[in-house]
């Protein structure tokens, strides 16, 4: 018994050596896929520290790949001779389910990194109320998704191969040990230093598990290239913290804390009395100072999906991807926010944002029942309605979905219609709603025939995975559209498709926007995305010789166009969504009139650090609050090096976040006006 005993815990060792191989496999695929360097010339240290960090990381799981065969087949045989006859195979069986595991992560992180551009974080959870359709058509048209559940089949077939092969290695031969206590005290040593080798390699090569390989501890080398400190970080390991936390920790805030958080954000004026008011939201009370232009019959707050900054930005102009958005921009009546944040890396949380005037930060509270009643305070639509605006609702999909129907009406809307009910059943369309020309053409028609002054919030939604619309429909010639660049965009199908969608959107947006001029000159435009979005994966190419910036990862557009506004009529450097609101208020409304806000318009001085619960962003720098480094949101052809040491501003965002908790927590009374 413990010559079996020995030889068995042999094989466990062996039966541990393929899962760290294939995880290196799989990281070094991910370096050459998503490489955003012409050369890895002078990068050789990061990229051999992220192999050495990720295999000693990726043993917090790998090394169960010893344990449970240890405890599950090699124990258990010691007392059933017909289990001991088929340990290897039960070994391999066990490892080539692993090894699918793995594949399986790894290919999700694949995709996820095509999307946001990070390994899996908190957006992960954002699927539970995803529309379900959608996420299924993106996986197996864009995403290649039947590849990629093919490609379980070699994994399968290799790993069980290169498992067979390791467990056929010469084992050592079991010594020659005589008496009774010698083999009781030899078993003992065996166990103990199986037990110790086992959480010295969970453990990253070291006994102590507070010294465990994690994000901060990535060797400075390696984490001062933000690519390679992603590829780092193991493909379990990054789940599991996502999983660990399908609750924010914001959730679990005392009360204390989160009224020591609201202290912080509110003015100065309520600091010691915010608490004798019936909702914080009324600390954040603003007086207009008077109306800078003629109050508008119509005013359109347009929201495209998928807009991003770069699109308007220097070194991805000769792409000729969004000349509508360009024309807007560059029209003599147009007041631009340089460097303006998404209240939301997703559409809903943005959307959600932008319509409460609180930001949602993932807390959903479109499908919570208790925002379904009265406005906000700080609602968008409520406070146009007080300024003498019908409000409605204008969405390129289902408002259903995320039940924005009920959602939108609470928050003051009058109307909430929706693309997939009033172009009829017909209409083409995406799994994400009707195609952008036919839904804005229809509402063009509705809009015409209004009479009292409207504000309209119009969303739509054809920029969107998996990029499916008609060839013809796009009619996208790269010769053509983009005759200077380089031939590795003009050739690749898969890029230009994507391109041609965001080019048909800006044609369809634009369109509209030139019909309503005509026939409402003195209208009020604002033009901004739900968020960024890398669609035509530019990085590495011959137009961008660099990785993403957190500029093109994150920034959104900000303009505003009024026959009366000037180029100089809106001079701040900064903004976020939850700056547009405000502005629109103080542009419009009469001196007097008393409304509520979270941050100031745009008008007016801003603070030096906007914050979102996501990101921040000053006139010259911007960065993720989960991140340790900030960059230079100057557009840059070069590559941008990250910056630190740097405040990550995580404190100012949880801050944020709590004002919205505390809505959650007092649902009966944070409607009270």
């Amino acid at each position: 018994m413990s010559e079996q005993f020995f030889l068995s815990l042999q094989q466990n060792i062996k039966l541990m050596l393929w899962a760290p191989i294939l995880s290196t496999i799989f990281r070094i695929i991910f370096m050459i896929v998503y490489n955003p360097y012409p050369t890895w010339k002078g990068r050789w240290k990061s990229v051999l520290g992220s192999l050495r960090y990720g295999f000693w990381w990726g043993m917090d799981f790998d090394a169960y790949v010893f344990l449970l065969p240890l405890v599950l087949v090699t124990l258990p045989a010691l007392l059933f001779d017909g289990y001991h006859q088929i340990e290897d195979t039960i070994r391999l069986v066990g490892l080539t389910i692993y090894s699918c595991v793995l594949y399986a992560a790894f290919a999700g992180k694949m995709i996820f990194y095509k999307h946001f551009h990070d390994t899996y974080n908190y957006m992960v959870h954002y699927g539970n109320h995803a529309e379900k359709r959608n996420l299924i058509d993106v996986f197996f048209n864009q995403d290649r998704g039947i590849l990629v559940i093919l490609g379980l089949i070699p994994i399968t077939f290799i790993s069980w191969y290169m498992g067979d092969f390791f467990l056929s290695l010469p084992s050592i031969p079991y010594p020659n040990i005589e008496g009774t206590w010698p083999t009781v005290a030899w078993n003992i040593g065996l166990v103990s230093a199986s037990v110790l080798g086992f959480y010295w390699f969970r453990y990253g090569g070291t006994l102590s598990h507070d010294d465990k390989p994690e994000w901060d501890t990535i060797p400075t080398v390696v984490k001062e290239d933000i690519f390679f400190a992603r590829a780092t970080v193991p493909d379990l390991c990054a789940l599991e913290t996502v999983l660990k936390h399908p609750l924010r920790d914001e959730y679990t805030a005392s009360p204390e804390d989160i009224d020591d958080a609201i202290h912080r954000i509110v003015p100065d004026k309520y600091k010691d009395s915010w608490q004798d008011l019936s909702t914080p939201l009324h600390a954040f009370k603003r007086v207009a100072s008077g109306p800078r232009i003629d109050k508008p019959q119509h005013i359109f707050f347009i929201v495209g999906e998928s807009i991003p900054q770069w699109s308007l930005d220097e070194p991805y102009k000769d792409l000729n991807i969004c000349p509508g958005l360009w024309d807007f921009k560059d029209n003599p009546h147009t007041a631009q926010v340089p460097n303006f944040l998404p209240a939301g890396n997703v559409s809903r949380p943005s959307i959600v944002s932008l319509l409460s005037g609180v930001y949602d930060a993932g807390m959903e509270i479109n499908e919570r029942e208790a925002f379904w009643h009265e406005p906000l305070p700080t609602s968008l639509a409520a406070q146009m309605k007080r300024l003498g605006y019908d409000t409605i609702y204008w969405y390129g999909g289902n408002a259903s979905y995320g039940n924005f129907n009920h959602f939108g009406k609470a928050q003051g809307f009058d109307r909430v219609e929706s693309a997939s009910v009033f172009c009829g059943p017909d209409a083409p369309k995406t799994w994400v709603g009707v195609y952008d020309h036919v839904f804005l053409e229809h509402i063009e028609q509705e809009i015409k025939s209004l009479e009292h002054p409207t504000f309209h919030f119009i969303y739509t939604t054809s920029n969107h995975g998996p990029y499916k619309m008609e060839d013809s429909l796009l009619d996208y010639d790269p010769e053509k559209v983009m005759p200077n660049l380089g031939d590795d965009l003009k050739s690749n199908k898969k890029r230009n498709k994507e391109l041609a969608t965001y080019r048909y959107s800006d044609k369809a947006i634009f369109n509209f926007v030139r019909a309503m001029k005509e026939a409402f000159p003195d209208s009020l435009f604002v033009v901004t995305g739900d968020h960024s979005n890398l669609f035509g994966s530019l990085n590495n190419t011959s137009l961008i010789q660099r990785d993403y910036t957190l500029r093109d990862t994150f920034c959104t557009v900000g303009l505003l166009q009024h026959p009366a506004f000037t180029k100089d009529s809106i001079t701040a450097p900064i903004g976020t969504h939850m700056s547009l609101m405000p502005t629109i208020i103080e542009a419009i409304a009469p001196k007097g009139f008393e409304y509520y806000s979270i941050v100031p318009s745009l008008f007016e001085e801003q603070p030096e650090t906007l914050v979102t619960p996501y990101q921040w962003i000053t006139p010259h720098m911007m960065g993720d609050v989960r991140m340790d480094y900030g960059e230079s949101n100057i557009p840059s052809y070069k590559p941008v090096e990250p910056i630190r040491p740097i405040n990550n501003h995580a404190d100012d965002a949880r801050d944020w976040t709590l004002l919205t908790m505390w809505l959650i927590n007092h649902e009966d009374s944070m409607n009270k006006s």
